[in-house]
């Protein structure tokens, strides 16, 4: 149940990619960022104050317990981390390709596993190694693709972002199976979300407003919105399947980064991206890696 809750959070995952990817075309980012932290957080303030006045929702999905300090200051620091992915992510986002990033997103699943590795003390097997070895080989072939549309992956500091937001992003990743299997999932999401926005509020106050007519300007989009929406939907699942007995955060994460399919076909489709056929190769290989981390994690 939990593997198949992982893939129907990698779908929803490529979409969010996609309507992340338009609302941030010629569009000022830390707005677009400011505005899916509040959204998010709109669509879960209704359960938070449900589950604290009236009974309703006891027992279900959506019902999120009242909670101490104790708790909110693990919530608190997930914030921080997701925040720091997605600020690095966002500006990577509208810099490069989506069939640039895509695959680079993709590596984050081996970035997990060396975690483990590092912080858990586990050992990869014959299995892992190769998904590694691919992983890292496909970073290599792409910044072979990237140097076809001028970008040097040595020297291009938007590379750079959405490596450290993939790696960030692994790190939550981590951080997640701790929290999952300690707190309610719906007080994590909920809560991380709008902690977000008083976060970002002092963010968008001192470093965008002051110069926003510096910069590129900000307009509306409804991809916006929807960035919200599948990205709320996406995490939903992924919480629920972590939070589900028996559940790996190595395999969830792996299967989550298959969401590149999605962003890589409408990439090519929508957003008439070049190089497809050497990214694809990249890609297979990406994809690959990973089937060889799932048959090392049996």
């Amino acid at each position: 149940m939990w593997l198949l809750l992982a893939f129907t959070s990698a779908a929803l995952l490529g979409f969010y990619d996609v309507f992340k990817k338009q609302s941030l075309r010629d569009n000022a980012v830390l707005p677009v960022l400011f505005l899916n932290t509040l959204f998010s957080s709109l669509l879960f303030l209704p359960f938070i104050l449900v589950s604290a006045f009236t009974p309703a929702l006891s027992g279900t999905l959506f019902d999120v317990p009242v909670v101490g300090w104790e708790v909110h200051k693990f919530i608190l620091i997930k914030s921080f981390i997701v925040l720091t992915s997605w600020v690095f992510g966002y500006f990577g986002m509208k810099h490069l390709p989506l069939t640039i990033v895509g695959p680079i997103n993709a590596t984050r699943p081996v970035m997990v596993l060396v975690g483990a590795l590092l912080i858990f003390g586990e050992r990869l097997n014959l299995y892992q190694w190769i998904g590694v070895a691919l992983a890292l080989l496909s970073f290599f072939m792409l910044s072979r693709s990237g140097k076809k549309e001028g970008i040097d992956f040595k020297h291009d500091k938007w590379i750079y972002f959405v490596v450290l937001a993939a790696l960030t992003g692994a790190i939550s990743g981590l951080y997640d199976k701790y929290l999952m299997h300690r707190f309610n999932p719906m007080v994590v999401q909920s809560w991380y979300n709008v902690y977000q926005v008083f976060i970002m509020c002092p963010v968008l106050a001192l470093l965008w407003y002051p110069r926003r007519k510096e910069h590129t300007p900000f307009r509306w989009d409804w991809t916006i919105l929807l960035i919200s929406l599948f990205l709320c939907a996406a995490d939903f699942v992924y919480f629920y399947a972590l939070s589900m007995d028996g559940s790996m955060i190595s395999i969830v994460s792996m299967v989550r980064r298959s969401s590149v399919i999605v962003s890589f076909i409408f990439g090519a489709l929508f957003f008439r991206e070049k190089n497809l056929r050497s990214k694809a190769v990249d890609l297979l290989l990406v994809l690959i890696g990973m089937l060889f981390l799932y048959l090392g994690t049996r």
